[in-house]
């Protein structure tokens, strides 16, 4: 039996409450405008245009004197 106390809280019984699931809401996150999408967007692709335009440079890094197969076998007798 379901019991309501002074405080508004509400006692469920322990067969109902292994049954139910208490979701709390969701924020509500503003809208945008379709301009300020396309502002958004046009920001993201002009960062990922600059990210790929420096991928040459770290590739370039990845040169650094020694191999991962190098890893497994170091400290090893062979």
């Amino acid at each position: 039996m379901l019991r309501v106390t002074s405080k508004l809280q509400v006692t469920l019984p322990k067969a109902l409450a292994e049954v139910i699931r208490v979701v709390p809401p969701r924020r509500k996150v503003p809208t945008l405008d379709l301009e300020a999408r396309l502002r958004l967007f046009e920001g993201a692709t002009e960062r990922q245009k600059r990210r790929q335009a420096g991928a040459h440079l770290r590739r370039a890094a990845r040169d650094r004197g020694w191999r991962r197969e190098d890893l497994y076998s170091r400290g090893r007798t062979r």
